[in-house]
């Protein structure tokens, strides 16, 4: 897949302080992108760097090959974003304040229908915008994100505000546009559940660098490898035999099972001396490091995400 987004060598300092220090990161066509870090980690000042709200200090950022300093009329042709919530008139219909949009970037009227199509708000599209939920309103806002035809967006805490039921929403929706669209989606959220499940790939930010990108599926296996679990009986037997023999290994004992970091060399010589001790291995599986614990650990156990 091609590169949307680029960025290389990106530096941005506010008078003395550096809140951005060599920053790279690529964006592929297609993948929903996450952009991770503690709050003042340079999350949003590199978004707005992005979109071309803030200058760069050294370094480039290119959309679709277009250099955003020397060519920015070009690059911005193929970008669009929300940096918060969609700001529209409240008095008028969702459909009206796109066709407004419209005119203002040329887009032609049937797009309108596409992009209120693409956000599944074809029923509720000639309702007044301020009669709509929040999740309704975010739709809206990537409607009018979308009438340009771009080739990635920009989201900064899209879901902020929603409930479970509109977090689903966006997400799904996200995940339509650019699994199904072909739109690029670069996205940041503080809902670490939500950009494991919603993100084909993310990149952790601290203190103004880059500390680990990475595609979700590698890295929370990559972070698991090695780490077991293991579904014993008699649970309180087990346990006592563990902590005699092997307490280095012990991850985290729950109620009905123990995880353990074994390597693969290992797991047999385990398991027979758990047998040969009367333990009963009644299940045994690979345990899987969630984005929220590969976060923290990357990060020191910064703050939540912005």
């Amino acid at each position: 897949m091609a590169d949307v987004l680029v960025l290389e060598n990106v530096y941005k300092s506010f008078g003395k302080r550096m809140v951005i220090d060599n920053v790279s990161l690529s964006v592929k066509e297609g993948e929903v992108f996450g952009f991770l870090g503690p709050n003042g980690a340079g999350k949003t000042t590199t978004i707005k760097m992005i979109l071309g709200l803030l200058s760069i200090d050294s370094g480039r950022i290119t959309i679709m090959g277009h250099d955003i300093e020397k060519g920015f009329e070009k690059a911005m042709k193929y970008i669009s974003g929300i940096v918060e919530n969609p700001d529209m008139y409240g008095y008028l219909s969702g459909h009206d304040n796109l066709l407004i949009h419209a005119r203002a970037c040329g887009a032609p009227r049937e797009r309108i229908d596409e992009v209120v199509r693409i956000v599944g708000m074809q029923k509720r599209i000639k309702d007044k915008f301020k009669s709509y939920s929040l999740g309704m309103k975010q739709r809206i806002g990537v409607a009018q994100a979308l009438l340009h035809n771009p080739k990635i967006m920009i989201l900064d805490e899209p879901t902020n505000g929603l409930d479970p039921a509109g977090i689903k929403e966006v997400r799904d929706l996200l995940k339509y546009l650019a699994h199904t669209e072909g739109i690029s989606v670069f996205v940041s959220s503080h809902i670490l559940k939500e950009m494991q499940e919603m993100c084909d790939t993310v990149c952790i930010i601290n203190n103004g660098r880059i500390l680990r990108t990475g595609r979700v599926d590698e890295l929370t296996h990559d972070a698991a490898r090695g780490l077991y679990r293991y579904r014993l009986r008699p649970m309180d037997k087990a346990v006592a035999l563990l902590r005699e023999n092997a307490a280095d290994r012990i991850s985290e004992i729950g109620e009905d099972y123990v995880d353990l970091h074994v390597s693969e060399d290992e797991i047999e010589i385990l398991n027979r001396r758990l047998v040969e001790n009367g333990i009963t291995i009644y299940g045994m599986s690979p345990v899987e490091t969630s984005l929220e614990q590969i976060f923290m650990e990357i990060t020191g156990g910064g703050n939540v995400v912005d």
